[in-house]
């Protein structure tokens, strides 16, 4: 009778374990995931199971880029050619780097570091923030830290009722799904949005009129607006017949890919499941709405529709529709507001872009096919597409910023952008005395499906 006592309190005891995995809350619907709740609920991946992270009802909002640069191997075995339907390319590189290596440790910080770190998130609010330093700090989690503290700041957890491990879950998934081998259009590119769209958040206009919904919004948008970025522009999708160019009809390709990414990776956290089924999909169609407005090809649209309200001085933060309206000009701010950056961070992104760019028109020469404005290194330096872009995009948008929020943080914008401009100018004159024939079509007023850095960013 002992004996068999014995046993059975041995299996009630693993019953218990395995249910509650040590501590540990298990989400039954992510087989490959622990969600610890304890240290900061880090999300650890699970070695004991071999089976691809589920993308949810909606795989076809996660695209494989990869055929951009290959083709698909027909030979390729049935289990691996799932898990590129399912998975991103980002999500499908740590997949597969799983089932080859096996799990990997956790990076753990130094404690110096971390304390830094925190340190940081106390001056998120500063326009000298050094997001470079920031993610190097939290070992390149910049935008799930970032964003994290953001939601915790406003106080959003507790206004939603968010779930914390979904929150983690949901943040880490978008960090994911941003490709690490671009050089621009990476996760610490939508940190940088996100960091700068929290200092528009703070401007006297916005943060007395925003509500909690619009705070919410706007941070999501800043976080996931490039989601899922293959490194190329639009019309290089076009030109090869990518199936995204052909499924939004050659229209805000890559921001529709982003949003329906977003929106994809929302549902299968689950992370609005708690609302009415009408409160998630309206906010799922205004973060769409945001997420477009980024599309530079829009970009005198949306900036001749506010010197209107402007000049007629009819913006009224009281009515939604004028809030979210203004919310799409701040992030289009946020999206290309390096060169108002100091000269030490803008210049790392000018140079991050330009090398983008670069290689998109590497790609083209190697396919024999016709290489895209600015795209190629020949004929174009760093200099002379961001005095161009300074020129043509920035300035004019930044300017009408200023009007409708002349502050000192306006201010300071618009210093560093005039300041950053004279340094690539006199680099340009360093070099050559000026723009030379190669470069000189930069300099010129460019159409919308010519854009310097904006016609990638997106």
């Amino acid at each position: 009778m002992g004996v068999v006592l014995l046993w059975s309190l041995v299996v009630l005891l693993r019953w218990i374990s395995w249910k509650r995995r040590g501590a540990i809350s298990y989400d039954s619907s992510d087989q490959t995931a622990l969600y610890i709740r304890m240290l900061g609920d880090v999300r650890v991946r699970s070695c004991i199971s071999l089976e691809p992270e589920r993308r949810g009802s909606h795989p076809y909002l996660c695209v494989d880029f990869r055929i951009l640069h290959s083709r698909h191997d027909p030979a390729a075995p049935a289990s691996a050619y799932s898990v590129r339907r399912l998975l991103s390319f980002q999500r499908y590189l740590h997949s597969s780097r799983r089932l080859r290596c096996g799990s990997a440790p956790p990076h753990i910080l130094d404690d110096d570091y971390v304390g830094q770190a925190k340190c940081m998130l106390q001056r998120t609010g500063s326009w000298n923030f050094d997001i470079f330093l920031f993610d190097r700090l939290t070992n390149g989690n910049s935008l799930v830290t970032l964003t994290f503290h953001l939601f915790h700041h406003y106080g959003l957890i507790e206004l939603f009722q968010l779930d914390m491990v979904k929150l983690r879950r949901f943040l880490v998934m978008v960090q994911e799904d941003y490709h690490s081998q671009n050089p621009y259009h990476n996760a610490l590119h939508a940190a940088d949005v996100t960091q700068a769209m929290y200092c528009y958040l703070q401007e006297p206009k916005l943060s007395t009129s925003l509500s909690a919904c619009d705070i919410l919004l706007g941070l999501l948008a800043a976080a996931t607006h490039d989601l899922d970025h293959p490194g190329v522009n639009q019309p290089f999708l076009i030109k090869t017949n990518h199936h995204l160019a052909a499924l939004y009809k050659n229209t805000s390709v890559l921001e529709n890919h982003h949003w329906r990414s977003a929106v994809g990776l929302l549902r299968e956290s689950g992370l609005f499941s708690h609302l009415p089924a009408e409160d998630g999909l309206n906010m799922e169609k205004q973060l769409g709405s945001l997420i477009l407005a980024t599309d530079i090809s829009r970009q005198n649209e949306y900036l001749t529709k506010f010197r209107e309200h402007l000049e007629k001085d009819d913006l009224c933060m009281a009515n939604s529709s004028h809030r979210h309206f203004v919310l799409q000009m701040a992030l289009k701010c946020a999206d290309i507001c390096n060169p108002c950056r100091p000269w030490e961070l803008s210049k790392q992104w000018s140079e991050k872009v330009t090398e983008e760019f670069f290689h998109q028109g590497e790609i083209e020469k190697r396919h024999s096919l016709e290489v895209s404005p600015l795209c190629d290194s020949q004929t174009n330096t760093v200099g002379s597409i961001q005095t161009g872009f300074m020129t043509y995009v920035v300035e004019p948008l930044f300017a009408e910023w200023a009007r409708f929020s002349d502050t000192r943080l306006s201010r300071t914008m618009l210093g560093y952008l005039a300041l950053n401009k004279a340094g690539w100018s006199g680099a340009l004159q360093e070099l050559g005395g000026g723009l030379d024939e190669g470069t000189e079509a930069s300099a010129e007023e460019p159409d919308s499906t010519a854009l310097p850095q904006g016609s990638q960013r997106s």
